[in-house]
Formats: structure tokens, C-alpha cells, sequence
């Protein structure tokens, strides 16, 4: 049954088709092949690329469903891995600028493996991320602790939470308790 609007003078946006009624007389609507909808695999891949970095194996879950033949998507990811369009130090290299300010090395490294980057690329990342660990904990601690007045931790409990913040954020437990028990200015 064709959907009939109440008022004939008002204009349907509802499609028949919808509504299982053929579009065109004598369309069949059952078996019939639809037309791929949306842009093809590349431009899905090509999209998300543009808005930041992604690996192999990110782009590889996200665009799984919109494969249509078998092999379509490893031919895809192969042709924009040759043309550099996926790069792993770039996306390693991204994810460090992004979190370094915020997190410590842990939480980056956890990160980095959730994107199923290669173990070496991580590891040359984590050193690099290890060498200033202490100086981007301190600055996380000074934003949140020294700029609302509380400086350094007057008791016990007030220490636990700000070495609970700061390994929550990733950074190691010597880094976590000499920055919470150093003195405000040295």
C-alpha cells in the first residue's frame, strides 16, 4: 500500500520505496542487487587519513564492513601505504605531540599498542617520551595542583590524590613521588 498523504496539496517527502512499493512500475523489490551507496574504499581510507594519521590496523577495523569483495581492502591499504599516504612514524609521531603535554610514557605506550604499530617504532618513541618524563609530570602536577593554590601535598591524603592524578595519567612511580614530594620552587 503506497503511502497517500492526507492533504494532496502538500508535498510527500516519503520515497514508495520506502515503504516496499517498487519506485517505478514493474521494479522488483525482492533479490535485486542495490547500488553501493557512499564514496568507494580509497575515499572512506582517503577521509579519515585527512582528519589525522592513522595505522594499517585502525584503518583496517574501521573500513572492514564496507569491503564488498574479499582482498578489496589489503589492495587498497597496500596502494596508499606505497604512495606514503600510511605512514607508522607518523602516526607514532602524532600520538607524542598530542599526549606528550598530558600523559606519561605508559599511557602513551598503551596507546601506541592499541593502534597495533610495530613494537620498534614504540620503543624508539618510549625513549624519547622517558628522557623528559619528569619535567612534563611536573608541569601536569603545576597546572593542576599549584594553580589552584594547593602546591605541595600538607598531608598524607592530600599526597595519595596527587600521586593517584599523576599515575592515572601514565607517568612511572619514581617520577609520581619525586615530583609530589619536592619542594615547590627549587
Amino acid at each position: 500500500m503506497a503511502f497517500k498523504p492526507m492533504f494532496p496539496s502538500v508535498k510527500s517527502y516519503h520515497n514508495d520505496s520506502d515503504y516496499g512499493v517498487p519506485a517505478t512500475p514493474g521494479a522488483a523489490t525482492s533479490g535485486a542487487q542495490r547500488p553501493r551507496r557512499g564514496p568507494s574504499l580509497k575515499g572512506r581510507a582517503l577521509r579519515l587519513l585527512a582528519a589525522r594519521e592513522h595505522s594499517r590496523a585502525e584503518l583496517e577495523s574501521k573500513l572492514l564492513r564496507h569491503e564488498e569483495t574479499p582482498g578489496q581492502l589489503a589492495q587498497v591499504l597496500d596502494d596508499l601505504q606505497a604512495k606514503d599516504f600510511i605512514s607508522e612514524a607518523r602516526v607514532v609521531e602524532s600520538v607524542v605531540n598530542r599526549r606528550a603535554s598530558r600523559f606519561g610514557a605508559a599511557r602513551i605506550r598503551h596507546e601506541l599498542i592499541g593502534k597495533g604499530l610495530d613494537a620498534q617504532c614504540i620503543g624508539d618513541a618510549l625513549q624519547r617520551l622517558k628522557a623528559n618524563e619528569y619535567e612534563r609530570a611536573r608541569e601536569v602536577w603545576r597546572k593542576k595542583f599549584d594553580a589552584r593554590g594547593e602546591g605541595a601535598a600538607a598531608d598524607s591524603a592530600s599526597q595519595a590524590r596527587q600521586m593517584r592524578f599523576l599515575a592515572a595519567r601514565g607517568f612511572s612511580g619514581d617520577v609520581v613521588g619525586r615530583v609530589v614530594r619536592r619542594p615547590v620552587d627549587e
